[in-house]
Protein backbone atom coordinates (compact mmCIF):
# COMPACT_ATOMS: atom_id res chain seq x y z
CA UNK A 1 0.00 0.00 0.00
CA UNK A 2 1.38 3.80 -1.06
CA UNK A 3 1.47 6.43 1.38
CA UNK A 4 -1.20 7.98 -0.33
CA UNK A 5 -3.42 5.25 -0.10
CA UNK A 6 -2.97 5.12 3.53
CA UNK A 7 -4.03 8.92 3.70
CA UNK A 8 -7.14 8.47 1.41
CA UNK A 9 -8.17 5.64 3.30
CA UNK A 10 -7.63 7.10 6.88
CA UNK A 11 -9.44 10.59 5.51
CA UNK A 12 -12.12 8.35 4.45
CA UNK A 13 -12.67 6.80 7.83
CA UNK A 14 -12.68 10.44 9.25
CA UNK A 15 -14.96 11.51 7.12
CA UNK A 16 -17.12 8.51 7.83
CA UNK A 17 -17.52 9.35 11.44
CA UNK A 18 -17.75 13.05 11.47
CA UNK A 19 -21.08 11.72 9.68
CA UNK A 20 -22.34 11.35 13.39
CA UNK A 21 -19.78 13.58 15.68
CA UNK A 22 -20.37 17.11 14.65
CA UNK A 23 -17.72 19.51 15.09
CA UNK A 24 -14.55 17.49 15.80
CA UNK A 25 -12.58 16.64 13.37
CA UNK A 26 -9.30 17.30 15.27
CA UNK A 27 -10.19 14.40 18.00
CA UNK A 28 -11.54 12.18 15.42
CA UNK A 29 -8.31 12.64 13.38
CA UNK A 30 -6.25 12.29 16.47
CA UNK A 31 -8.00 9.11 17.41
CA UNK A 32 -8.11 7.56 14.14
CA UNK A 33 -4.03 8.41 14.40
CA UNK A 34 -4.05 6.58 17.37
CA UNK A 35 -5.28 3.15 15.84
CA UNK A 36 -2.66 3.99 12.77
CA UNK A 37 -0.04 3.81 15.38
CA UNK A 38 -1.59 0.37 17.14
CA UNK A 39 -2.29 1.92 20.16
CA UNK A 40 -5.07 1.77 23.13
CA UNK A 41 -6.96 5.58 23.21
CA UNK A 42 -8.47 6.77 26.61
CA UNK A 43 -11.03 9.67 25.79
CA UNK A 44 -11.59 11.62 29.17
CA UNK A 45 -14.40 13.90 29.67
CA UNK A 46 -17.86 15.26 31.30
CA UNK A 47 -20.93 13.05 30.57
CA UNK A 48 -23.07 13.54 27.34
CA UNK A 49 -20.40 14.77 24.88
CA UNK A 50 -20.08 11.45 22.72
CA UNK A 51 -17.04 9.62 24.08
CA UNK A 52 -19.40 6.38 23.52
CA UNK A 53 -20.65 7.59 20.14
CA UNK A 54 -17.00 8.25 18.99
CA UNK A 55 -15.82 4.38 20.06
CA UNK A 56 -19.26 3.10 18.34
CA UNK A 57 -18.54 4.98 15.03
CA UNK A 58 -14.81 4.61 14.86
CA UNK A 59 -15.40 0.43 15.14
CA UNK A 60 -18.10 0.87 12.37
CA UNK A 61 -16.12 2.87 10.02
CA UNK A 62 -13.15 0.47 10.15
CA UNK A 63 -15.21 -2.78 9.58
CA UNK A 64 -13.86 -4.51 12.58
CA UNK A 65 -15.76 -6.61 15.71
CA UNK A 66 -17.21 -4.39 18.49
CA UNK A 67 -18.06 -4.91 21.77
CA UNK A 68 -18.56 -2.90 24.26
CA UNK A 69 -18.02 -3.33 28.55
CA UNK A 70 -19.83 -1.36 30.87
CA UNK A 71 -17.67 -1.06 33.96
CA UNK A 72 -19.42 -1.74 37.54
CA UNK A 73 -18.17 -2.22 40.97
CA UNK A 74 -19.11 -5.69 40.49
CA UNK A 75 -17.21 -6.27 37.92
CA UNK A 76 -14.94 -9.35 37.70
CA UNK A 77 -12.18 -9.74 35.78
CA UNK A 78 -13.56 -13.39 34.10
CA UNK A 79 -16.57 -11.04 32.59
CA UNK A 80 -14.04 -9.42 30.85
CA UNK A 81 -11.68 -12.07 29.94
CA UNK A 82 -14.09 -15.33 30.08
CA UNK A 83 -13.63 -18.37 32.21
CA UNK A 84 -13.56 -22.17 31.75
CA UNK A 85 -17.31 -24.11 32.37
CA UNK A 86 -17.49 -27.64 32.85
CA UNK A 87 -19.67 -29.33 30.38
CA UNK A 88 -21.47 -31.91 31.66
CA UNK A 89 -21.88 -33.99 27.97
CA UNK A 90 -18.36 -34.34 27.60
CA UNK A 91 -17.06 -34.33 30.86
CA UNK A 92 -14.70 -31.30 29.88
CA UNK A 93 -14.46 -27.88 30.59
CA UNK A 94 -15.07 -25.71 27.75
CA UNK A 95 -14.01 -22.10 27.20
CA UNK A 96 -16.25 -19.05 27.01
CA UNK A 97 -14.44 -15.99 25.59
CA UNK A 98 -15.57 -12.86 26.96
CA UNK A 99 -16.04 -9.58 25.36
CA UNK A 100 -12.49 -9.01 24.83
CA UNK A 101 -11.92 -10.92 22.06
CA UNK A 102 -13.12 -9.00 19.93
CA UNK A 103 -11.14 -5.85 17.33
CA UNK A 104 -12.55 -2.95 18.92
CA UNK A 105 -13.45 -3.19 22.39
CA UNK A 106 -14.96 -0.20 24.67
CA UNK A 107 -14.55 -0.27 28.06
CA UNK A 108 -16.89 2.55 29.24
CA UNK A 109 -16.39 4.12 32.23
CA UNK A 110 -13.40 1.84 33.02
CA UNK A 111 -12.56 3.99 36.43
CA UNK A 112 -16.03 2.35 37.72
CA UNK A 113 -14.21 -1.07 38.64
CA UNK A 114 -11.95 -2.43 40.93
CA UNK A 115 -8.30 -2.50 40.32
CA UNK A 116 -8.37 -6.20 39.91
CA UNK A 117 -10.98 -5.80 36.93
CA UNK A 118 -9.01 -3.11 35.43
CA UNK A 119 -5.96 -4.78 35.66
CA UNK A 120 -7.74 -7.72 33.42
CA UNK A 121 -6.88 -5.46 30.54
CA UNK A 122 -3.10 -5.37 31.46
CA UNK A 123 -2.05 -8.39 29.84
CA UNK A 124 -4.62 -7.82 26.59
CA UNK A 125 -3.50 -4.11 26.06
CA UNK A 126 0.19 -5.33 26.33
CA UNK A 127 0.27 -8.25 24.61
CA UNK A 128 -3.02 -8.87 22.64
CA UNK A 129 -3.35 -12.45 24.79
CA UNK A 130 -6.05 -13.56 27.19
CA UNK A 131 -5.09 -15.81 30.08
CA UNK A 132 -8.07 -18.14 31.41
CA UNK A 133 -7.19 -20.77 33.85
CA UNK A 134 -3.27 -20.86 32.83
CA UNK A 135 -3.99 -21.29 28.99
CA UNK A 136 -2.81 -18.09 26.56
CA UNK A 137 -5.39 -17.45 24.56
CA UNK A 138 -4.55 -14.92 21.31
CA UNK A 139 -7.07 -11.97 20.67
CA UNK A 140 -7.89 -11.23 17.39
CA UNK A 141 -5.88 -8.63 14.91
CA UNK A 142 -6.07 -5.69 14.77
CA UNK A 143 -6.99 -5.12 18.60
CA UNK A 144 -7.43 -1.75 20.56
CA UNK A 145 -8.85 -0.66 23.49
CA UNK A 146 -10.90 2.97 23.83
CA UNK A 147 -11.82 3.38 27.04
CA UNK A 148 -13.73 6.03 28.51
CA UNK A 149 -13.91 7.99 32.05
CA UNK A 150 -15.93 11.14 33.56
CA UNK A 151 -13.34 13.16 34.96
CA UNK A 152 -15.62 14.97 37.03
CA UNK A 153 -17.64 12.34 39.12
CA UNK A 154 -15.16 11.17 42.36
CA UNK A 155 -17.54 9.18 43.81
CA UNK A 156 -17.68 5.59 43.66
CA UNK A 157 -14.76 5.64 41.00
CA UNK A 158 -11.35 4.21 40.90
CA UNK A 159 -8.56 5.90 39.89
CA UNK A 160 -6.34 4.21 36.96
CA UNK A 161 -3.48 3.37 38.57
CA UNK A 162 0.07 4.41 36.69
CA UNK A 163 0.78 1.04 34.97
CA UNK A 164 -2.94 0.98 33.31
CA UNK A 165 -2.21 4.48 32.20
CA UNK A 166 0.78 4.07 30.67
CA UNK A 167 -0.73 1.24 28.53
CA UNK A 168 -3.07 3.87 26.84
CA UNK A 169 -0.91 5.42 24.04
CA UNK A 170 -2.93 8.94 24.47
CA UNK A 171 -5.67 10.26 26.33
CA UNK A 172 -7.68 12.83 24.59
CA UNK A 173 -10.89 15.00 25.62
CA UNK A 174 -14.17 15.56 23.69
CA UNK A 175 -15.22 18.86 24.44
CA UNK A 176 -18.15 20.77 24.25
CA UNK A 177 -18.90 21.28 20.57
CA UNK A 178 -18.98 24.85 19.25
CA UNK A 179 -21.92 26.88 18.67
CA UNK A 180 -22.25 26.41 15.30
CA UNK A 181 -21.73 22.67 15.50
CA UNK A 182 -24.32 22.42 18.11
CA UNK A 183 -26.81 24.25 15.96
CA UNK A 184 -26.07 21.80 13.64
CA UNK A 185 -27.19 18.85 16.28
CA UNK A 186 -30.42 20.87 17.07
CA UNK A 187 -31.14 21.14 13.27
CA UNK A 188 -31.21 17.72 12.70
CA UNK A 189 -32.10 15.74 15.27
CA UNK A 190 -35.24 14.40 13.01
CA UNK A 191 -33.79 12.00 11.16
CA UNK A 192 -30.05 12.58 11.63
CA UNK A 193 -27.68 9.83 10.90
CA UNK A 194 -27.13 7.50 13.95
CA UNK A 195 -23.77 4.89 14.34
CA UNK A 196 -25.56 1.70 12.44
CA UNK A 197 -25.76 4.12 9.40
CA UNK A 198 -21.65 3.85 8.98
CA UNK A 199 -20.53 1.82 6.21
CA UNK A 200 -17.13 0.54 6.93
CA UNK A 201 -14.59 1.73 4.53
CA UNK A 202 -11.75 -0.53 5.40
CA UNK A 203 -11.46 -3.84 6.82
CA UNK A 204 -8.90 -5.38 9.04
CA UNK A 205 -6.25 -7.04 6.76
CA UNK A 206 -5.88 -3.22 4.91
CA UNK A 207 -5.76 -1.88 8.43
CA UNK A 208 -2.67 -3.92 9.33
CA UNK A 209 -1.56 -2.89 5.96
CA UNK A 210 -1.55 0.56 7.10
CA UNK A 211 -0.34 0.25 10.31
CA UNK A 212 3.01 -1.19 8.60
CA UNK A 213 3.00 1.20 5.88
CA UNK A 214 2.99 4.09 9.04
CA UNK A 215 5.73 2.49 10.93
CA UNK A 216 7.93 3.12 7.54
CA UNK A 217 7.61 6.75 7.98
CA UNK A 218 10.91 8.55 7.54
CA UNK A 219 11.68 10.13 11.45
CA UNK A 220 15.19 12.57 10.76
CA UNK A 221 17.62 12.24 13.64
CA UNK A 222 17.11 15.60 14.66
CA UNK A 223 13.44 15.43 15.40
CA UNK A 224 14.30 12.05 17.74
CA UNK A 225 16.46 13.86 19.57
CA UNK A 226 14.27 16.82 19.47
CA UNK A 227 11.17 14.42 21.23
CA UNK A 228 14.03 12.86 23.48
CA UNK A 229 14.60 16.18 24.81
CA UNK A 230 10.90 17.07 25.47
CA UNK A 231 10.51 13.24 27.60
CA UNK A 232 13.41 13.67 29.24
CA UNK A 233 11.89 17.27 30.17
CA UNK A 234 9.03 15.99 31.80
CA UNK A 235 12.15 13.32 33.50
CA UNK A 236 13.59 16.50 35.24
CA UNK A 237 11.20 19.24 35.55
CA UNK A 238 11.39 20.20 39.28
CA UNK A 239 7.72 19.45 39.59
CA UNK A 240 7.87 15.65 38.24
CA UNK A 241 7.73 13.29 40.71
CA UNK A 242 7.93 10.96 37.64
CA UNK A 243 8.03 11.71 34.22
CA UNK A 244 7.44 9.88 30.60
CA UNK A 245 8.40 6.76 30.44
CA UNK A 246 10.15 5.16 27.57
CA UNK A 247 6.71 3.20 26.29
CA UNK A 248 5.88 7.07 26.26
CA UNK A 249 9.04 7.96 24.16
CA UNK A 250 7.41 5.07 21.59
CA UNK A 251 4.20 6.21 21.71
CA UNK A 252 5.02 9.87 20.91
CA UNK A 253 7.14 8.29 18.36
CA UNK A 254 4.72 5.87 16.06
CA UNK A 255 1.49 8.64 17.15
CA UNK A 256 4.21 11.17 15.02
CA UNK A 257 4.19 8.87 12.16
CA UNK A 258 0.95 7.96 12.23
CA UNK A 259 -0.43 11.46 12.07
CA UNK A 260 2.27 12.11 8.99
CA UNK A 261 0.76 9.55 7.50
CA UNK A 262 -3.15 10.65 7.91
CA UNK A 263 -1.68 14.11 6.51
CA UNK A 264 -0.39 12.49 3.34
CA UNK A 265 3.72 12.95 4.42
CA UNK A 266 6.46 10.71 4.38
CA UNK A 267 8.52 12.60 7.24
CA UNK A 268 7.59 13.93 10.73
CA UNK A 269 7.92 17.33 11.49
CA UNK A 270 8.71 18.69 14.46
CA UNK A 271 5.21 20.73 14.76
CA UNK A 272 3.81 16.80 14.68
CA UNK A 273 6.04 15.86 17.78
CA UNK A 274 4.98 19.30 19.48
CA UNK A 275 0.90 19.06 18.95
CA UNK A 276 0.87 15.36 20.28
CA UNK A 277 2.93 15.61 23.56
CA UNK A 278 -0.07 17.51 25.10
CA UNK A 279 -2.10 13.97 24.49
CA UNK A 280 0.50 11.48 25.09
CA UNK A 281 2.16 12.52 27.83
CA UNK A 282 0.45 14.13 30.53
CA UNK A 283 -1.28 10.93 31.37
CA UNK A 284 2.50 9.05 32.21
CA UNK A 285 3.52 11.71 34.14
CA UNK A 286 2.72 11.61 38.58
CA UNK A 287 3.16 15.62 40.23
CA UNK A 288 4.75 15.83 43.50
CA UNK A 289 2.09 16.26 46.00
CA UNK A 290 3.05 19.70 47.27
CA UNK A 291 3.19 21.00 43.74
CA UNK A 292 -0.44 19.93 43.11
CA UNK A 293 -1.89 21.26 46.30
CA UNK A 294 0.10 24.80 44.41
CA UNK A 295 -2.28 23.84 41.53
CA UNK A 296 0.29 22.64 39.13
CA UNK A 297 -0.81 19.70 36.99
CA UNK A 298 0.51 17.06 34.30
CA UNK A 299 -0.50 19.30 31.61
CA UNK A 300 1.05 21.98 32.54
CA UNK A 301 4.30 20.82 32.88
CA UNK A 302 4.47 19.68 29.31
CA UNK A 303 3.88 22.95 28.30
CA UNK A 304 6.41 24.35 30.09
CA UNK A 305 8.62 21.68 28.56
CA UNK A 306 7.76 22.31 24.86
CA UNK A 307 8.26 26.36 25.57
CA UNK A 308 11.66 25.72 26.90
CA UNK A 309 12.95 23.20 24.50
CA UNK A 310 13.78 24.64 21.00
CA UNK A 311 12.61 22.81 18.34
CA UNK A 312 14.71 22.03 15.48
CA UNK A 313 14.50 24.31 12.40
CA UNK A 314 16.26 22.33 9.30
CA UNK A 315 15.03 18.61 8.97
CA UNK A 316 16.05 16.23 5.90
CA UNK A 317 12.49 14.83 4.76
CA UNK A 318 14.19 12.61 2.42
Amino acid sequence: MEPEEVAARAQQVVQAVEAVIVGKNEVVSLAVAVILAKGHLLIEDIPGVGKTTLARALAAALGLKFKRIQFTPDLLPSDITGSSVFNQKTAEFDVRTGPVFANVVLADEINRTTPKTQAALLECMEESNVTIDGSAYALPTPFFVIATQNNIEMAGTYPLPEAQLDRFMARIAMGYPGRQAELQILDRRHGAPDVDSIKSVTCGPEILQMQAEVLKIHVDEVVQEYLLDIVDGTRTHSSALLGASPRGSLALLHTSQALAALEGRNFVKPDDVKRLARLVLPHRIIVRPEQRMRGVSADSIVDQVLQQVPAPVAVNRR
